[in-house]
């Protein structure tokens, strides 16, 4: 059996990497997805619960190459056997999410997918409020996969996120960016821009191995299906292994504001015991910090017009240089690389590694440095 990861585009290998961990899957790397294999429907459930990295998890009923995609579905679904997923009086919805230059839109895709399986599929019906079964429908350029939809709803919407700043990061790209940090679970981590707090959360989730939806067990789709697993007994070997961790985790900002968005979100999250908040000026790092007590520095630096960045940057990198280990890292997300790596250099720090991530349409690029003489 093979299953679908959806991520955003960049971040497909850290996808990888994390489904490997969780379900132990061989994984292969597509535009803006994971391909695995897996042996249970229990893997899918534990990817929706726990898995960082990822916007949809599917079991992958299938995929094809197309040029005329509407005449390639009707025949792709024409040789399918749906009938192990839809049973006696089952109904279905069709949902696409779609990336790149096309003819047609997403509305158009669900519904003459919905034509086409119930075209192959008498007596069955499509209901896109009372439904029992979730087909998607992943569109990217001209390839085209379709699976079933295990959790039905966006994993990358974190439920925590109630108190927002305006440029604030997706989850699922916090995570990529703690990941590609070389962040350990025993380590010592800051950010010093907090804003809504979302890196320090992602980074308290893997900490302590506590499941990012742990309060949302009931709204899985895969609750819906006949799998023979004890739900509850499910969930609880899960919970049961959240732990506090042993990692040092600091969220800090120069506005109180953004402190207590990030305190409050991270409440919601059920993390906020295991991160240190508090409103602390950059000029105050080398206080706050011993020097060379850091292992890594996990940040989304602002990037407006209307603040003196050149100051911000210096003063940032500065005090990194301080406070950070000499074999430390700093892992920065940023849209204007080159502005950061100009203010990295002035202080010591050279490229380790760097790679582009999309959060939607928006490129971003993540930046890892690491002292010279190192």
């Amino acid at each position: 059996m093979r299953g679908l990861a959806i991520t955003s585009r960049g971040i497909e290998d850290t996808a990888a990497i994390e489904i490997k961990e969780l379900v132990g899957a061989n994984c292969k790397t597509g535009e803006g997805c994971v391909i695995f294999d897996f042996k249970s429907l229990r893997n899918l459930c534990i990817l929706c619960y726990k898995c960082q990295s990822a916007d949809r998890i599917l079991y992958l009923i299938g995929d094809f190459e197309f040029g005329d995609f509407f005449d390639g579905m009707k025949k792709f679904i024409s040789g399918l056997k749906l009938d192990k997923w839809i049973g006696e009086s089952k109904k279905f919805k069709v949902e696409c999410q779609r990336e790149g230059v096309h003819d047609f839109n997403s509305v158009e895709v669900e519904s003459r997918t919905a034509e086409f399986i119930l075209n192959a599929l008498k007596n069955k019906k499509a209901d896109m409020k009372d439904y029992e079964i979730i087909f998607f429908v992943y569109i990217m350029n001209s390839k085209c996969y379709l699976g079933v939809d295990f959790a039905g709803f966006e994993l990358n919407k974190r439920s925590y996120k109630i108190f927002m700043h305006p440029n604030s990061l997706r989850g699922t790209i916090a995570y990529a960016l703690i990941r590609e940090s070389g962040f350990k679970k025993d380590g010592t981590m800051l950010d010093p821009f907090s804003r809504d707090g979302i890196v320090a959360i992602e980074a308290g989730f893997y900490a302590a191995d506590f499941p990012y939806n742990y309060y949302k067990k009931d709204k899985f789709a895969f609750l819906k299906l006949k799998m023979g697993i004890d739900f509850e007994k499910f969930f609880g070997s899960f919970d049961k292994k959240i732990k506090k961790p042993k990692a040092e985790i600091y969220c800090y900002d120069h506005l109180f504001k953004y402190v207590d968005y990030s305190r409050k979100n991270a409440k919601i999250a059920g993390v906020d015991k295991n991160i240190n908040f508090s409103r602390v000026e950059l000029e105050w790092l080398d206080i706050k910090f011993k020097k060379n007590s850091i292992d890594t520095i996990i940040t989304n630096p602002p990037a407006t017009k209307n603040a003196n960045m050149d100051k911000i940057y210096n003063e940032f990198f500065y005090q990194s240089e301080y406070i950070l280990k000499d074999n430390g890292l700093i892992a920065v997300i940023s849209r204007m690389p080159d502005f950061v790596k100009k203010h990295a250099e002035k202080h010591n720090f050279s490229v380790s590694k760097e790679k582009d991530v999309w959060s939607g349409q928006q490129l971003l690029k993540i930046i890892v440095f690491k002292k010279k003489n190192i």
